[in-house]
This record gives C-alpha cells, structure tokens and sequence, in this order.
C-alpha cells in the first residue's frame, strides 16, 4: 500500500477514529493526540494490512487504553501496537460520544471495563474485536463489559450521575485547572450569583455564561471541601477551620445550572462536611 493510499484511507476514517478516542477518553484533545499517534503507526508499519480501518480501530483502541492505565494504573500485561489486522471493524455502528454525567461514572471503572463498556455500548464494536484489543478471550471480553453495565447501572439508574458527583467532579476540576472539563460540566446558560455577606467577603457579584464561569474558577477553590446544606451537597471556602463562604451548586440534567455564593451566618450554620455522598462522622 503506497503512502497515498494509507493518506487517502485514514482521512476517511479519521472522523471516526476521532469519535471512538473521545468516548473512551472523554477528552476531545486527547482524542486528538491518539488519533494522530494511530497514524504516525499506519504511516511507519512494514506489516501488510488487510483491513485497514479495522487495524486503525484496534490501533486507536489500544491508545487509548494505555492513556486510561497511564490514569488509574492496574497490574496488566502491556500491550502494544498489532502486526495483524484484527476480526473486521468496518461495519461498526457509531453511537454519540457518552454524556458529561457517564463520564463521572465511567471513571470509576477499571480501563479494561471502560474500554469494553464503551466500545460495546456506544459503539456497537463486537466482543471478538474487543477481545483482540484488550489481548484476551470474547468471554473475558463479555464479562468485563457486564461487569461495567452492573456498576454503570448502580451508580446511575436514570442514565446520570448523582448531583454531589456532578458538584465534586466540577470542584475537582476547579483544583486542577482542567478548563476543558469544567466547560463539559457547565450548562450553557449557568450563572453565578453572591448573596451580600458574600460580596462583602470579597467574591463576585454576578457572572453569566460557561467559558465565564469556566475561566473564573479555573485553578481555584483550593480551599474548597465537600459539604451538605441542609440535604444538599455543596462545597464551601474554609478557613481556619470554619466555612466562610458556601458554593451552593444547583445541577440540572447533570450539569450545572447555577452556584450561589452565600456567607450569611444561618446559611452557613446549615453547613455540615460530608466524605462523598455522606455526612462526615
């Protein structure tokens, strides 16, 4: 196969390749990155390849895998890059890329379950090919995926993540300056608003619309910690052991929709830590 060729092949597929890396990673530069890695391979490999889309799919695949254990490390073989193409991939069905709320829960998956779960959920991909990505049996295959549908299904019996998820993945992101992340968990029409003791502690007034919210708390709310208000998960700005000022977050469909900064004292009286979803002992 002459380089134009494999030019002419992976243009074709790249959409699709793009589409696949960003509902397993849930990160659309990332998605980008191993789409171009997959590439760099086709443009490099001697191996003859009969099913090139079926190889790109594995190729692409097993990247993003080793980006998911390079997250969450596990005890697993390395695997690296076929000589040989795989069971046929060309007939996929591409589903949408899975929604902000499954990401938070697909987090918590091993990589080998996410990559089974997402490739067989969302993408229609067979546990054949699964099997040949992941260096293992169709069983095994089936049984990881089962496994991740049984803990999907716990976690998010309505198709979403539970609000104190949405408002401590979108803290976490705060933490972290992950811009991306926080736009992906911002509905489009959030705003912030402040009570007056809030504005009075220094935060601001008014602030309308996702790369808005986004860009202010990016790399912020350091001192933030998961609490309850009331039955409501939340987080507040803590110092000297005390809350001064509350995130009171409002998610809707699992994004979110609104945060009010609050520091009256009866609000902030109502502020009890929790460890996850429960209060804290």
């Amino acid at each position: 196969m002459s380089t134009v060729e494999r030019t002419k092949i992976f243009e074709a597929e790249r959409p699709r390749l793009l589409r696949l890396a960003a509902g397993v990673l849930a990160d659309h530069a990332e998605a980008e990155d191993v789409v171009q890695q997959a590439w760099l391979r086709l443009h490099r490999t001697e191996a003859e390849i009969e099913n090139p889309p079926a190889w790109l799919t594995t190729v692409t695949t097993r990247l993003c895998l080793d980006r998911l254990k390079a997250r969450t490390p596990v005890p697993a073989p390395e695997i690296g890059p076929p000589d040989t193409a795989p069971d046929p991939a060309d007939e996929v069905v591409l589903a949408d890329a899975v929604g902000v709320a499954l990401q938070l829960v697909l987090d918590r998956l091993s990589p080998q379950q996410r990559v089974a779960f997402v490739l067989h959920e969302s993408f229609g991909v067979e546990f054949s090919t699964i099997a040949a990505v992941l260096d293992t049996t169709p069983a095994a295959a089936r049984k990881l995926a089962s496994r991740a549908r049984a803990k999907v299904g716990r976690s998010a019996p309505e198709g979403r993540a539970a609000d104190g998820e949405v408002v401590d993945a979108f803290m976490a992101a705060a933490r972290q300056g992950d811009l991306q992340r926080l736009v992906r968990l911002l509905a489009p029409g959030v705003t912030v608003t402040a009570d007056d003791a809030a504005i009075l502690a220094g935060t601001p007034q008014r602030i309308d619309g996702r790369e808005e919210v986004a860009a202010f708390f990016d790399g912020s709310a350091h001192a933030a910690l998961p609490v309850f208000v009331g039955s409501r998960p939340a987080a507040a700005w803590f110092h000297r052991g005390r809350a001064r000022v509350l995130f009171d977050i409002t998610v809707v469909d699992g994004l979110v929709a609104h945060i009010t900064f609050r520091a009256a004292p009866e609000v902030l009286a109502q502020v009890v830590r929790r460890d996850g979803q429960r209060p804290r002992a």
